[in-house]
């Protein structure tokens, strides 16, 4: 991104004060105890961003903004009940209190609600780098943007952009509970994202790119992202229809998170817990081939995903979800631990206002030895997907089926461009035939190398 000194009238980005928002949340629960609520817990979040966006040249958007918002959950037995909102004065926090009390009175029981032990809860907690000062201001967005859209622009056949932008975040977020957890997280955020449009023989075609960082120094340059959608969306002019039948299909990078994604899904207690799940049975099993490892590192720093502990407050750890392609563990928060009858494993999101719900943080699909020419050259014939559109899937079963654009492979390389295309599995065998390539990135929550799969049922024409 293009750096700039921000103006004295419009300051950087500054990091919210944490605690304010600590006292904030210490406040709501113990008036909630007061209240009658036999175990309380409430979070608070604040956010200021500023984002810019051009087009034609010139600038188009300007937008700064400023939240505040906090989340109280209560327990009395068990019943609860959680409300969220943003008036944080005295009487909003009291109308919050109130209301939140009298919905938890009224709650039905929930045999597996409640918060957890004080003696499972993270204890020195370890320092993860999630923020970083974001010195630039409305100037330098535009700037950045009118770089990235010019670099578009100046690939042949592009017309015009859809969309061209820079923003930057900061935020903060604290989680207090009555069985004696706080937690305060401050992060930053900044990001490129444009979208360009190419003309041939009277057709139009659209292709982006994006990237976000938490640092500037680790984002993407301006012209790389503009150049990059700029050369996808030239590619793709003259697309054609692919004859139907099995193959083998490359996904790129940026569509085989999907799989990753789905997995995760799977795995998640909740879905375990009601049996609709595809992998409900696969615990301890070979779900992926052998070799095949799927990583989550919630401790890296300057990751997206990093927390030291959960939505609970249980601390988080590294850990092989997939290992040697054997699935290794459920995603649990300690409402499905419970209902399982398992140990928690630190999976709990935070969820302002309502009860936790499943995440995992920081998951990659470990890389592979072939890059995507390599794997162009492993699948011979085949399809290259560089972008999908509405994926179905049956959570039950697995049957999995998208609309896709990419590219034909021919002879081991890539060929012309094909649009209008359908794939369609089942997610079981797609995982046991995966083969990861080398191309990772670890820019995302969920990241995933490109990755080949044979015998794939494709229909095109």
């Amino acid at each position: 991104m293009t750096k700039n000194a921000a103006s004295p009238d419009r300051p950087a980005l500054s990091a919210p004060d944490a605690e304010p928002l600590l006292e904030v949340s210490r406040r709501l629960v113990e008036r909630a105890l007061k209240s009658g609520a036999d175990q309380a817990e409430a979070g608070v979040s604040e956010s200021r961003s500023v984002e810019a966006g051009v087009r034609d040249g010139a600038l188009e958007t300007v937008e700064r903004s400023e939240t505040r918002d906090g989340g109280l959950r209560v327990l009395i037995g068990k019943r609860q009940a959680g409300v969220a909102f943003s008036d944080l004065s005295e009487a909003g926090l009291d109308l919050a209190v109130a209301r939140a009390i009298a919905m938890a009175k009224a709650a039905p029981e929930d045999p597996y609600c409640g918060l957890v032990d004080r003696d499972q809860l993270a204890e020195n907690q370890p320092h993860i780098e999630t923020y970083a000062p974001l010195e630039l201001d409305e100037a330098a967005l535009e700037a950045s943007a009118l770089e990235m859209e010019a670099a578009a622009l100046a690939i042949d056949t592009v017309e015009t952009t859809a969309g061209c932008g820079a923003s930057g975040q900061t935020s903060g977020s604290v989680l207090v509970t009555s069985t004696g957890f706080e937690r305060a997280k401050l992060g930053s955020r900044c990001g490129l994202g444009v979208a360009a449009v190419a003309r041939g023989d009277g057709v139009m075609e659209r292709d982006y790119d994006t990237h976000s960082a938490r640092r500037l120094i680790d984002l993407k340059t301006p012209e790389e992202i503009g150049r990059s959608a700029g050369e996808r969306a030239a590619a793709r002019l003259g697309s054609e229809k692919l004859e139907s039948g099995k193959m083998a299909v490359v996904f790129d990078k940026r569509t085989a998170t999907t799989f990753i994604s789905s997995f995760l899904s799977a795995i998640t207690g909740t879905a375990i817990a009601r049996g609709t799940s595809f992998l409900r049975d696969q615990l301890g099993e070979r779900v992926f081939a052998a070799g095949v490892d799927i990583i989550e590192d919630p401790l890296r720093d300057w990751s997206f995903g990093a927390r030291a502990a959960d939505g609970e407050g249980v601390a988080c750890k590294p850990r092989a979800l997939i290992e040697d392609g054997v699935l290794t563990t459920w995603l649990l928060n300690a409402a499905s631990a419970r209902q399982l009858g398992l140990e928690l494993t630190g999976h709990a999101s935070r969820n302002l206002g309502g009860p936790p719900g499943v995440t995992a943080s920081n998951v990659h699909l470990a890389p592979g030895e072939l890059d995507q020419a390599g794997l162009l050259k492993a699948a011979g014939e085949g399809l290259l997907v560089t972008e999908m559109f509405g994926p179905s899937l049956n959570a039950n079963t697995g049957d999995w089926s998208v609309g896709v654009a990419g590219f034909a492979i021919r002879n081991g390389d890539r060929g012309g461009p094909v649009s209008e295309v359908t794939v369609a599995g089942n997610l079981k065998d797609f995982f046991a035939r995966l083969v990861p390539g080398s191309d990772l990135e670890l820019d995302a929550s969920t990241n995933a190398p490109s990755i080949l799969i044979d015998e794939v049922s494709v229909g095109g024409r």
